[in-house]
């Protein structure tokens, strides 16, 4: 709902950096809860796009291109405007497995260690651009790994299923 209520407005729209409010093609980039805005170092956005139907990586095929460029060109062009820092030092990435099931894109300073930026689970939106370009449904057929913690639900059902 936090998502939503951003995307709709109804929350936190005075923390809005940049909206392309296009509902096929558009999202909302806002600063990340964890980062308090004081310095750069740390320095931390996301991008949630307006499609709903999205939820993860997984989902995304060629059709999803031109929204992934836009994130991916428009972000940064936000956060050098706003915050001075060039698209050559931000990490720019998606989780697999998400936190949360809308597609999102992360922002972080490159030097800035963030939490989930580990190889395991942060999947380079270039890297995912030039995979879709080369195979429409590169993320449907590739296994894909990440790490889950022993205490996580789906880790028990791992456990569960033989497969840990």
């Amino acid at each position: 709902q936090w998502v939503y209520n951003i995307l709709e407005k109804k929350a936190e729209a005075d923390r809005i950096v940049h909206e392309n409010p296009d509902p096929c093609n558009g999202f909302v980039l806002v600063p990340d809860l964890k980062w308090n805005q004081n310095q750069l170092d740390d320095l931390y956005l996301i991008a949630l796009v307006h499609r709903r139907e999205i939820k993860s990586l997984r989902d995304l095929t060629a059709e999803h291109l031109p929204l992934l460029r836009n994130v991916l060109q428009e972000g940064k062009e936000a956060i050098v405007k706003r915050f001075g820092v060039p698209g050559s030092q931000l990490r720019i990435y998606l989780h697999y497995q998400p936190s949360y099931h809308h597609l999102h894109v992360h922002f972080t300073a490159l030097g800035y260690d963030a939490p989930g930026s580990s190889v395991e689970r942060a999947h380079l939106l270039a890297d995912v651009i030039d995979n879709l370009a080369m195979d429409s449904m590169y993320y449907q057929k590739r296994a894909l790994t990440f790490p889950l913690r022993a205490d996580e639900p789906l880790f028990k059902k791992f456990q569960e299923a033989g497969k840990v």
